[in-house]
């Protein structure tokens, strides 16, 4: 579900037409269940799951495995949710891993641990799990089922993240057209869900959010009726279970995170901390959010009041460590940074332009309003591919003085060659402002600069 390429997802048509072939390629390179002895074909998801994170990390496994081969994206989800949903039905109690002596005693030693955790072997999982793909994948080479090749839009995503001058990459985005394929969902309503996540202190709070977010998401029986709340309850659970996770393994890392879940003409964002997400109609930024920062008076309100503190250290920090107030993880810090996502909801028209997340590593050094211009840039250069855009947007934010990790998604909502023929409507005109549509109207405005934060 995660990649760095930019994306276009097939039409109708054409994934008709790849989906026999593409079976019939994976079936020559597997012709047989794995056996005991046989290495996986892709990596298992670590050494033990718990009961509830079997579905997120078998069908993070599945898309990860099938996106490698170039399977078509509706495929891969349709293929991957089959499976996934078939190995659930079954007795998983054979892969039950009993939990160290240790691991016992922290349980019986945490009074929110109410009920015992359910541990399985991750590797035998995965590996009874790729029979049960195998097994799909055959019975589909007879007859696929509509859902695995039928796309009703097309998609460009624009993806580039780095390293940078950081040691370490502790970034992760997902681009998921194919979210109604991946879980099932047979209503008539489209949904395509795009996120970035922003580790800091380690990868794991970030790898896990870019699995399981998306995942609850989609469990919540609200999602057709309130996605906004469903995203909200998403990053709470989310943060629930990373928690569970640490605990058990001694895991220090957390996240910010944003997302956007785009169901039928509305646009859904859902946030915590100060990875961002903006919108821009017009050639005008629409802004979405206002960003959980210690400086924020709520936010320090909030911290203060239960106990802790905001400092200024190079810059502000909550109880003089963590740069965000609110974030997946980061266990030992926990409740003054908090796991409670904002959301928010807005009607799209038809004449949005595209949506760009990014973390703080790009919105730190490049302002909203210098956005737009960047990308008509980069656009009239190209004459009218967006295919690279997101590389110049992190080109330039290295070039402006970010040291972090920087990840960029550009979602275009428009034809990129539509918004080069329309010109950079708005830039430069002093009524422009007053023609930018704010959700919430309450928000504050962003600030166009901010320290450096880690």
């Amino acid at each position: 579900m995660s990649s760095g390429a930019p994306q276009k997802s097939s039409p109708m048509a054409s994934g008709a037409e790849e989906t026999p072939g593409f079976l019939d390629m994976l079936l020559q390179d597997f012709p047989a269940l794995l056996n005991p002895e046989d290495p996986l074909p892709w990596k298992a998801p670590g050494t033990v799951l718990s009961q509830e994170e079997v579905e997120g990390e078998l069908a993070e496994l599945a898309m990860g495995f099938l996106g490698s081969r170039k399977a078509p994206p509706p495929l891969a989800a349709a293929l991957a949710h089959e499976a996934v949903s078939q190995l659930l039905q079954t007795d998983l109690s054979e892969f039950r891993k009993l939990p160290r002596e240790e691991e016992e005693e922290e349980e019986d030693d945490d009074e929110e641990e109410k009920a015992p955790v359910t541990l399985l072997d991750a590797q035998s999982l995965a590996r009874s799990f790729f029979n049960r793909l195998w097994e799909v994948a055959g019975q589909w080479q007879k007859q696929v089922p509509l859902a695995a090749w039928a796309s009703q839009r097309q998609w460009l995503v624009s993806i580039h993240a780095i390293r940078n001058t950081r040691r370490k990459m502790e970034d992760r985005h997902v681009s998921l057209p194919s979210f109604n394929q991946l879980f099932g969902l047979s209503d008539p309503v489209n949904r395509a869900y795009f996120a970035v996540f922003d580790g800091h202190g380690g990868v794991d709070a970030a790898r896990y959010a870019a699995v399981h977010v998306h995942t609850n998401a989609a469990r919540q029986p609200e999602l057709p009726t309130d996605p906004a709340g469903a995203l909200r309850e998403a990053f709470r659970r989310t943060d629930q279970m990373f928690l569970r996770k640490a605990k058990r393994e001694r895991l220090q890392s957390g996240t910010t995170g944003v997302c956007a879940l785009i169901a039928g003409a509305t646009l859904h964002v859902a946030w915590l901390g100060d990875s961002q997400v903006i919108l821009v109609q017009q050639g005008q930024v629409v802004k979405l959010m206002e960003p959980h920062r210690p400086e924020r008076q709520d936010e320090k309100a909030r911290i203060e009041a239960l106990g802790g503190f905001v400092s200024h250290m190079d810059c502000w920090r909550v109880n003089g460590t963590l740069a965000v107030s609110r974030a997946i993880g980061d266990v030992f810090q926990k409740p003054y940074v908090s796991g409670e996502a904002d959301a928010a909801s807005r009607a799209l028209t038809g004449s949005e332009d595209y949506l760009l997340l990014a973390c703080d590593g790009f919105f730190d050094v490049v302002p909203h309003q210098e956005v737009v211009g960047l990308v008509q840039s980069h656009l009239t250069r190209q004459q009218g591919s967006g295919l690279r855009v997101a590389e110049e947007l992190v080109a330039a934010a290295r070039e402006r003085g970010s040291h972090d990790n920087i990840t960029v998604m550009v979602v275009f909502l428009r034809d990129p060659q539509e918004l080069l023929e329309g010109g950079n409507q708005g830039e430069g005109d002093p009524q422009a402002e007053g023609r930018r549509q704010d959700l919430p109207s309450s928000l504050p405005e962003p600030e166009t600069q901010a320290p450096p934060r880690s």
